[in-house]
C-alpha cells in the first residue's frame, strides 16, 4: 500500500517552506516537493533583502537558506522530484512527478511565479546588481539616483511613480505610443516633472561593469537607437505564474492565477494555494511566508473535518 500523508507541500519558496515549518509544528505528516536542487525560491537570485522584518539588508540567498534550515531543525522532509500533475479522487490526492505518485489527505500549491523577461543581453547578468522586477523590493536602493521602468501596463506605472518619489530622474520605456495603464495612473505619472517618456522604444541591451550603468534602446518605428545613463532597470512587463500543471486540478483566472481566499482555500476541498501562486493583492516575501501559515491552518481544519 502506498503511504498517506496528511500534507504533501509543493514548491518551497517563502509560502512553501512556511508552510513546512507550521506543519512540522502541527505534527502533520509532510512531504514537502521542490524541483530545483535548492529551497529558496526567487529569493535565491535576489541581491539584497531589505523589507522583511528582523533581516535588514540581507542577502536573499541567506534568507533563502535561514527559511530552509528553520524547518529542516524540525525535521520537515524534502524531495527533489518534478511535479506533472494532481489528481483528485473524492477525499484522497495524488501528486503525480517525473519519479512516482504520491497519496495525500491535503495538498499546499506553493509554486510561486516567475517574472516574464525581456531576454535582451545583459538582463541575467545584471539581475540584482541593477536589473530589478520589484520595485516595492529594491526602489529604496535607487533613492536619489536615475532608473528607467520598461513596461507600460499599471505595474509599471505603478512602478515609475512610486520610483518618481525618491528617484532624481526616472525614464518610462514603452513599446507603443500609448499606455495599457488606469488613466488615472497615467494622469499621475504625467504630473511628475522629474519622469521622462520614451515613446516607442524598446531596450535592446543593459550595459554595465560590475554593475548597471546604461541602456542602449532602439525607437521601433524609426530604428533610432539612443544610450540612456541609468543605475537601475525595472523591469514590468508581466508575471507568469508557474501553474501550467494545475490547470486541470484547481480554478483559475485569466492570467492563470489560482484563485483562492484569503484562508488559501481553492475551490476543491483539501487542495490550497499559498504565496505568488494564487490570486492577491500583493505579492512579496512576508505575505507569502504569511500565506505558508494561513495555508497550514486551513489544512488543519479540513483535516479535523474528515476525522
Amino acid at each position: 500500500m502506498k503511504k498517506m500523508y496528511d500534507l504533501i507541500i509543493i514548491g518551497s519558496g517563502p509560502a512553501g517552506l512556511s508552510a513546512a515549518i507550521y506543519a512540522q509544528r502541527a505534527m502533520l505528516n509532510t512531504l514537502t516537493i521542490e524541483k530545483n536542487v535548492m529551497s529558496g525560491g526567487q529569493i535565491l537570485n535576489t541581491y539584497e533583502v531589505d523589507n522583511y522584518p528582523g533581516y535588514k539588508g540581507i542577502n536573499g540567498f541567506d534568507l533563502g537558506m535561514k527559511f530552509r534550515e528553520h524547518a529542516d531543525s524540525l525535521g520537515a522532509k524534502f524531495i527533489e522530484e518534478n511535479v506533472q500533475e494532481i489528481v483528485v479522487v473524492d477525499d484522497v490526492k495524488r501528486v503525480i512527478t517525473d519519479q512516482g505518485t504520491y497519496e495525500t489527505k491535503a495538498i499546499i500549491i506553493a509554486t510561486g511565479a516567475r517574472y516574464r523577461k525581456l531576454e535582451v543581453p545583459g538582463e541575467a547578468e545584471f539581475s540584482g546588481m541593477g536589473v530589478s522586477y520589484c520595485a516595492t523590493c529594491d526602489g529604496a536602493f535607487f533613492r536619489n539616483k536615475t532608473t528607467c521602468v520598461v513596461g507600460g501596463g499599471d505595474v509599471a506605472i505603478e512602478d515609475a511613480i512610486f520610483l518618481a518619489r525618491m528617484c532624481e530622474k526616472v525614464y518610462v520605456i514603452h513599446r507603443r505610443d500609448e499606455f495599457r495603464a488606469a488613466k488615472s495612473l497615467q494622469e499621475k505619472l504625467f504630473s511628475m516633472d522629474n519622469v521622462e517618456i520614451i515613446w516607442d522604444s524598446k531596450v535592446k541591451q543593459i550595459k554595465g561593469d560590475e554593475k548597471v550603468s546604461s541602456l542602449e534602446v532602439i525607437n521601433v518605428k524609426t530604428n533610432e537607437e539612443t544610450n540612456i545613463s541609468t543605475d537601475g532597470v525595472f523591469i514590468a512587463v508581466g508575471i507568469i505564474p508557474n501553474s501550467d500543471e494545475f490547470s486541470s486540478a484547481v480554478a483559475m483566472n485569466e492570467q492563470k492565477y489560482i484563485i483562492a481566499e484569503e484562508n488559501c482555500s481553492t475551490d476543491i476541498d483539501g487542495v490550497f494555494a499559498a504565496g505568488d501562486i494564487r490570486t492577491k493583492m500583493l505579492r512579496q516575501i512576508i505575505t507569502a511566508a504569511s500565506d505558508g501559515a494561513n495555508a497550514v491552518t486551513s489544512v488543519q481544519n479540513y483535516l479535523n473535518k474528515l476525522d
